[in-house]
């Protein structure tokens, strides 16, 4: 067996930059046809779709609020309009607002809820909503797959960041339950929890790869690459995993083993 998506059509939302942005250039690698989602930046969005367009693929840039009901049906409208199906949804989009607990503010809090919890939710309700509607497709042994965009902190507290690690541990639950649920209609959910990995949420710390405080937490010693987390996603997606369901794959360099502890704190 291969790992190939030739005849899929996978959804990507916050794909036209940092991590969507390396997934959708690997599905439509490896033969998907790709929407790429966006929220602002449309330019970006272009890009991507320009890039898999210069390799041979199909592509069209979609812009919604993954945390807007009406913005998640229209995208699903929008890739079942140009391709006739949905094989593949990775729901990626997220944000961060920091703040220490005490100074966060509800509209902090519920801002990145709202986009990493709350939109995960919508586009993975409407992703086996329609998977059920257009049955089995011959592309893939799944009825439909969904991969997940977790974090280390899911498992990883992180102070100052109360709200993202809120967003990720549900995530963690949301993605088991839903994969609990409909796992005998042979739809996989499963998710990813990268690490420190070097996009430009991120970029100050993941400079000139990574401060000396950061690779202290990371026991493989290098800080990821959207590639990695892509190659994760791919496997995921394809035949290949058709067995997996319901796991959290960590592409972190070993951080969720808290390296701290290496010498017995």
């Amino acid at each position: 067996m291969h790992l190939t998506l030739h005849n899929q059509t996978a959804i990507v939302t916050g794909a036209n930059s940092g991590l969507g942005r390396g997934i959708a250039l690997a599905f439509a690698k490896a033969g998907a046809n790709v929407v790429v989602n966006y929220h602002s930046h449309q330019d970006q969005a272009d890009e991507v779709v320009a890039l898999i367009a210069a390799d041979g693929g199909q592509a069209i840039a979609v812009q919604a609020d993954v945390g807007e009901e009406p913005d998640v049906l229209a995208l699903f409208d929008a890739a079942v309009k140009r391709f006739g199906g949905v094989d593949i949804v990775v729901a990626n989009s997220g944000r961060q607002d920091d703040a220490p607990s005490a100074d966060m503010t509800l509209a902090q809090w519920e801002g990145v809820l709202k986009t990493n919890l709350t939109g995960q939710f919508l586009c993975m309700r409407e992703a086996v909503r329609l998977f059920r509607k257009q049955g089995r497709r011959e592309a893939s042994r799944a009825l439909g797959k969904i991969i997940c965009m977790s974090s280390v902190h899911q498992r990883i507290p992180w102070a100052g960041h109360v709200n993202y690690a809120a967003s990720k541990g549900g995530v963690h639950l949301l993605m088991e339950t839903m994969a609990q649920e409909v796992a005998p209609e042979k739809i996989r959910i499963n998710a990813i929890a990268p690490g420190a990995i070097k996009t430009p949420i991120n970029a100050e710390v993941t400079a000139d790869g990574g401060s000396p405080e950061l690779l202290k937490l990371i026991p493989y010693g290098r800080v990821g690459k959207p590639e990695d987390v892509a190659n994760a996603a791919l496997f995921l997606a394809s035949d290949l995993a058709d067995y997996v369901v319901g796991s959290t794959l960590f592409v972190d360099g070993g951080m969720s083993l808290y390296p701290g502890f290496e010498d017995n704190g």
